[in-house]
């Protein structure tokens, strides 16, 4: 599954917390610097629950392909014979062009696109909501 999150603002806080002190507690700077904005782009591993993801300056094909390449690359997706990545009709992974794209790089990938306005059916926005949720 594939997780695209996009303009996430980074922000630093102005001032490092400071740690408890004898006679007072935690203290956190509530100000903050923006750093502009990052897109978060993750493959979510359904069988082992485990999220791979990186972070970009914007989403596309190109970034998409450098996500590809850090997930198959690693084992145990290099040697796999078959790895399905479930994904929605994003522009950087929509289509046939898409999917043949990908199977000329890498060999052993199965893209698999859900249905148009189908995202309940997508596992890692169902955990990303859930986890946003808990926050």
């Amino acid at each position: 599954m594939l997780i695209e999150n996009t303009e996430i603002q980074a922000r630093q806080r102005s001032y490092p917390t400071a740690g408890p002190a004898a006679g007072r507690g935690q203290r956190v700077e509530h100000d903050y610097d923006r750093d502009g904005a990052v897109c978060y782009l993750a493959a979510w591993d359904v069988v082992r629950g485990r999220l791979i993801g990186r972070c970009e300056q914007q989403t596309g094909i190109v970034p998409f392909g450098r996500l590809v390449e850090q997930v198959m690359t690693a084992e145990p997706y290099a040697r796999a014979r078959r790895v399905f990545w479930i994904v929605d009709n994003g522009s950087s992974h929509r289509g046939q062009v898409s999917a043949d794209r990908l199977a000329e790089q890498w060999p052993n990938l199965v893209l698999v696109h859900l249905p148009f306005h189908a995202s309940s059916l997508n596992q890692i926005e169902i955990a990303s909501r859930s986890s946003s949720a808990r926050r």
